[in-house]
């Protein structure tokens, strides 16, 4: 998100907000609610009858417009960067714009802070494990907590009410170093952890159905950020301040808009952060096509969008696009819709700009009523049913468990032969503890985490099942040399069982940090090849990573009984894989991403935007594709992929297997590119568009556990294409559900799915059409499958 140094306006901020009791009213020392009190405005010597922003009867538009109306061009300039000065004169306080909480209240940005008064919050597992869990209600859930310890902290003066989360870009390459902050590789799934994580951190109980949405009241508001086709930090020399992403539309629209175009309507986000990259030549905060036409206009965003730290400098300095001046650059990114600068090109530069003429005040205007109608809409000015929470909610008890209940629900078994897990606490009470991850704290909590109000190593997580032997093994996660595997390896000797606990950690992937490779670093392989064959009692390898890795020699060893995948856990983290080893809870996490071999980084530059394979024998390109929708090489696990402590079966009954689609006079249809066409149907497809996408399909799943051990199962469905269209994908997940199912039980659960959403394709040129034929829909790991047949007539 942000550039390495703050600019000095945000130093200020932080600052202003710092000595600030609320953090958001920080013009006087007294300690209100919200702006619009009284007593607050007769201390400053001003009637807030006369101020018609204060007027609760009035729309929140008619308040904006009051208010902006008042303002020089000089005030208006100055709130448009991420520290809003205010206007004393209007008894307008200034306000700071940047807080984050992707997985817990975080202090990066000058906005939220900790100390003695709030000295941490709860601190999740970083968001791709969460999103491992599969578990739509969980994700909801932690949204709601963390923005009600966000709003206890905003009444503190610690927080502000506008969080610049969550990070919703599709994991395009495995060697990206913001892995961890995102929902992985399915556009499908990344939209729906997108909508459903806003959602609890936005929504009020009671107020999700009123239809005027630009008046609907926020809890916090959130942010989907990074748009657009971002995903790459710094490799191999290029870094994400000059990348040019060269995409298709196709890819586009596919894969890269899809979960933002989720966020928007189906989250209804108040805020888009556009990113530091261009797009085929142009930055994306300064094209109006994908800004205004799109995000406001197509997608109807009510809220406003954001500039990622610096973009309009970077736009300058780095892309060097047009080559543009400052005033010049400020122009062009209002007129294209963004309304507010993360830095201080706006309160610099504006103002000149209209001055001479390259950007209407007009357009300023409009920008300032989209911000201080979220403003309105979270209470700041009138306060809120939520001004009662403080300290109190906040590091909670309910709060842990919920922290724990994440991180056990997304850890992965990824290996258990002979069901060598789960651990029984009787038999293996002398445990050895092995790894540059076994006293882990702030690796497992991953960037953008805050501080959190407390560590639950894996120490201390084992240490309750048993006697536990900690041995390093490597100084840390380079394990740049091989001293200490000795003493490990002496330790396993001695030990009833054996945990390793290794992985990767922010020095090497993290904003700012692409990897150069799919491997363990250092000594890391040869410290597990060498415990692993010491040690007298069972060995289970814990990976501690966001990205995948190549340990295929693991998966293969006979002497590593079981593989888990624990992701960066969060506070709660070494509770949660010790109750997972020892049976106090069945893991059922999947994979969201593919884990590919080693190979693969060698294989395709992470320039490469291509999601699909390249065979081009002329250019000498040969490149794999991207993500399991176009890879079909081989993989050390698959996207999707989880085990385990118990075993289910499968019934499942569609309720509508033939879609017939009746075109009328006006709808035409469209070519699709077939490997053959000795079948192709009459009317390959038809537009989505000309559609009314009214019809669905259904599914009933019986899912039955016939294991030992009472578990979680993941329904994951799929939809794949009719058999010999080219340039599409080879499935797509279409929907998805965790149900729990006791020993020797079953459960039913019904999934529906619209049409035009589930089985439609984007061909090469862009166009979003819905196929006619037979249509696969796989159950599960495609044990289970049924066909739906879609047939235009006339």
């Amino acid at each position: 998100m942000a550039r390495a140094a703050y600019t000095l306006l945000s130093l200020v901020a932080f600052l202003v907000v710092c000595n600030a009791r609320p953090a958001l009213i920080t013009d006087v020392p007294t300690n209100y609610t919200h702006v619009c009190e009284p007593t607050r405005f007769a201390v400053q010597g001003l009637k807030m009858a006369e101020f018609g922003y204060c007027d609760s009867s009035l729309s929140f538009d008619m308040r904006a417009k009051d208010l902006v109306d008042r303002m020089t061009l000089e005030e208006k300039v100055q709130q448009l960067g991420n520290f809003a000065a205010g206007a004393s004169r209007l008894g307008l306080p200034a306000y700071e714009w940047w807080s984050e909480a992707l997985h817990g209240v975080s202090n990066t940005g000058p906005g939220t802070f900790f100390d003695e008064t709030v000295p941490g919050a709860t601190s999740f597992p970083t968001v791709l494990l969460t999103t491992a869990s599969f578990n739509q209600s969980l994700w909801k859930r932690i949204g709601q907590v963390v923005s009600s310890e966000a709003r206890a902290m905003y009444n503190l003066g610690r927080a502000g009410l506008t969080y610049w989360s969550p990070n919703i870009n599709v994991v395009r390459d495995p060697r990206w170093g913001r892995i961890q902050e995102t929902p992985g590789e399915d556009p499908y799934i990344v939209g729906t952890y997108a909508s459903t994580y806003v959602r609890g951190l936005q929504d009020i109980e009671g107020t999700e159905n009123i239809t005027d949405l630009n008046s609907r009241p926020l809890k916090v508001a959130a942010c989907c950020k990074h748009y657009t086709a971002y995903d790459i930090e710094d490799w191999m020399g290029v870094d994400r301040f000059h990348f040019d992403a060269r995409v298709t539309e196709q890819d586009m629209l596919e894969t890269f808009q899809l979960p933002f175009e989720m966020c928007v309507k189906d989250g209804d986000a108040s805020s888009v952060m556009c990113s530091f990259n261009r797009i085929n030549g142009v930055p994306v905060c300064a094209d109006k096509k994908l800004m205004q036409d799109t995000i406001r206009g197509d997608w109807d965003l009510h809220g406003y969008i954001v500039s990622d730290c610096d973009s309009i400098e970077v736009m300058v300095d780095g892309h060097k696009w047009l080559g543009d001046t400052q005033e010049d650059a400020v122009s062009q990114v209002l007129k294209a819709g963004l309304d507010l600068d993360c830095g201080d090109y706006y309160p610099k530069s504006l103002k000149k700009a209209v001055m001479q003429g390259q950007v209407s005040e007009a357009e300023v205007d409009k920008s300032l009523k989209y911000l201080y109608v979220v403003l309105m809409r979270l209470g700041y000015f009138d306060g809120s049913r939520f001004n009662s929470l403080g300290k109190k909610d906040i590091c909670t008890h309910e709060n842990f468990e919920l922290a724990a209940e994440a991180a056990k629900e997304g850890i992965v078994l990824l290996k258990n032969d002979n069901e060598t897990l789960p651990l029984n606490s009787s038999k293996y009470k002398k445990l050895a503890l092995i790894g540059p991850h076994g006293n882990a704290t702030k690796a497992m909590i991953g960037n953008y985490a805050g501080v959190p109000c407390r560590y639950v190593s894996p120490i201390e997580g084992f240490s309750a099942f048993g006697e536990v032997k900690y041995e390093m093994g490597c100084g840390d996660v380079a394990c740049k040399n091989d001293s200490l595997i000795f003493p490990a390896m002496e330790a396993a000797r001695e030990a009833d069982a054996t945990i390793l606990v290794v992985g990767l950690d922010l020095s090497v992937e993290a904003e700012g940090r692409d990897r150069v490779d799919l491997l363990l670093p250092g000594y890391q392989n040869l410290l597990i090849n060498q415990v692993s064959k010491a040690s007298k009692g069972p060995v289970i390898l814990v990976i501690m990573t966001a990205g995948g890795v190549d340990i295929s020699f693991a998966k293969e060893s006979t002497n590593i009984q079981s593989i888990l995948w624990a992701g960066y856990p969060g506070q709660e983290g070494g509770r949660a894989i010790a109750d997972i080893v020892f049976g106090k809870h069945n893991p059922g996490g999947r994979l969201p991403l593919t884990w590919y071999e080693a190979e693969y980084a060698n294989l395709v530059p992470m320039t490469s935007m291509t999601l699909r394979p390249i065979v081009n024998p002329v250019a000498n390109l040969s490149y794999p594709g991207r993500t399991y929708k176009f890879f079909n090489g081989s993989t050390v696990y698959p996207f999707g992929y989880g085990l385990s402590y118990t075993n289910f079966n499968y019934k499942i009954a569609p309720s509508k297997t033939l879609i017939k689609i009746k075109l009328n006079k006006y709808q035409h249809c469209s070519n699709l590119n077939y490997e053959y066409t000795d079948d192709k149907p009459y009317c390959p497809a038809v537009l989505v568009d000309d559609c009314s996408c009214e019809q669905e399909f259904g599914i009933a799943v019986t899912v039955k556990n016939v294991g030992k051990m009472d578990g979680s199962e993941v329904v994951m469905v799929y939809s794949k294409p009719p058999k010999g269209i080219k340039e599409t994908h080879a499935k797509q997940v279409i929907g998805f559900e965790r149900v729990f199912v006791q020993a020797g039980g079953e459960t039913k659960t019904k999934l529906r799915f619209n049409v035009c959403k589930s089985l439609a394709i984007v061909d090469k040129k862009g166009y979003k059409v819905l196929p006619s034929g037979l249509h696969t829909i796989m159950v599960g790991d495609a044990n289970v499958s049924f066909f739906v047949s879609v047939q235009y007539y006339k």
